[in-house]
């Protein structure tokens, strides 16, 4: 059984600011959870869509014709208006829908929701102030860690997966003037359910807070011994994390590569190199215990699925793996590309440059405006297959 344990003692090792008169309730954490403020909490969920006060639960069952008003009128036909009327929302195939629009400033503080269908065709997007293009944009499963789409339990500080299907977010996600966030369901046949509860704060805003992003990347079939996790980041800012969902097509020990960080100007050598796959996600010798790989979360690294091959058609090994720099954030001023490489072994004690199955998501704050992200792709790049 895991051993989660380190979770609660992460609770976190923050104190009060030593001579801080006011506290706009941003950071909150169990060193000043104490400390009072005026900041105003709201949520906004299909029950509440403004999350304005006082606007909750209105949803009237009279209403069910009304698409996304009150899906649940026929449950609550005996109850009406207060009761559970409209705790989802359907996306139909090809629909965006807009969770959520809030004027700031303030900061997203949490988010939870259970998406049903395929979670690599479920698309985020956030748009921070007036950005007409977003600064996170991924599949929501690979968002949350759940890139292959299989339940696997997740439980870091940053992101959480609980039973049944429970994704949950804890990045801090401020902003000044506006936040947007979309959903796009990109099947061409089915439509999916949703219930979330978008849990934020509105309050003053730091001057030097900086703005969350998120980068979605993917590959069937890597070329070359490299993979590419990021590039192209143009700002001042640091990174935070990246969840991995790597497949492997051939047998043996497959996570030999390393990885580097090409910061400010770096060209052909980067500034920092870490010394293995296994190493950088803060595990070490294959993740191997007894002849098998051993699963594990900790608040800021794991490696929390492992997908064995079944010996029929879902042949493949498959991983996802997460690494939070939260208490060691990789800062640059200027740019950032990273890079880890796609390596195992062959016989005789050689490398092997492997053609593996990888997709990404890359986590940073930085300031706007935001350089422009790749064409995302269509659904039959997305697709686990």
């Amino acid at each position: 059984m895991r051993n989660f344990a380190l979770v609660s003692v992460i609770c976190m090792l923050a104190a009060p600011m030593v001579g801080q008169t006011q506290f706009n309730g941003l950071d909150v954490n169990i060193g000043n959870i104490y400390r009072l403020s005026d900041a105003k909490t709201r949520s906004i969920s299909p029950e509440n869509f403004t999350g304005e006060k006082g606007k909750g639960g209105m949803a009237d069952p009279k209403d069910s014709n009304r698409p996304n008003v009150a899906n649940a009128a026929g449950a609550a036909r005996d109850l009406g208006l207060g009761w559970k009327v409209n705790p989802y929302i359907r996306i139909n195939a090809g629909e965006t829908i807009t969770l959520a629009e809030i004027s700031g400033p303030g900061a997203i503080q949490h988010i939870w929701m259970t998406p049903t269908g395929n979670w690599r065709f479920s698309i985020l997007r956030f748009y921070w102030d007036d950005e007409t293009t977003p600064s996170i944009e991924c599949p929501v499963g690979d968002f949350f860690g759940m890139g292959w789409g299989v339940y696997a339990p997740l439980v870091s500080l940053p992101v959480c997966v609980n039973p049944g299907s429970a994704f949950n977010c804890y990045w801090p996600m401020p902003f000044r003037k506006k936040c947007k966030i979309t959903m796009e369901n990109v099947n061409d046949k089915d439509a999916m359910t949703l219930y979330y509860q978008i849990d934020y704060t509105l309050t003053d805003v730091p001057k030097d807070a900086a703005y969350l992003h998120a980068q979605f990347r993917r590959t069937h079939y890597n070329e070359g011994s490299d993979y590419t996790i990021v590039e192209g980041i143009k700002g001042k800012g640091h990174y935070v994390g990246v969840y991995m969902a790597w497949g492997v097509h051939n047998n043996g020990w497959w996570g030999e590569g390393e990885i580097k960080f090409f910061m400010d100007g770096d060209t052909k050598f980067p500034t920092i190199c870490g010394t293995g796959t296994e190493d950088y996600f803060c595990g070490s010798y294959n993740f191997d215990r007894n002849g098998q790989y051993q699963e594990f979360c900790t608040p800021y690294s794991g490696l929390h699925q492992v997908i064995r091959g079944n010996g029929a058609y879902n042949a493949s090994q498959r991983f996802g793996l997460y690494r939070w720099h939260i208490a060691d954030p990789i800062r640059f001023e200027k740019d950032l590309k990273v890079t880890i490489q796609d390596l195992g072994w062959r016989q005789g004690g050689r490398y092997l440059p492997q053609k593996s199955d990888i997709a990404s998501v890359v986590f940073w704050y930085q300031t706007e405006p935001h350089a422009a992200f790749p064409k995302f792709p269509a659904w039959q790049e997305l697709e686990v297959n």
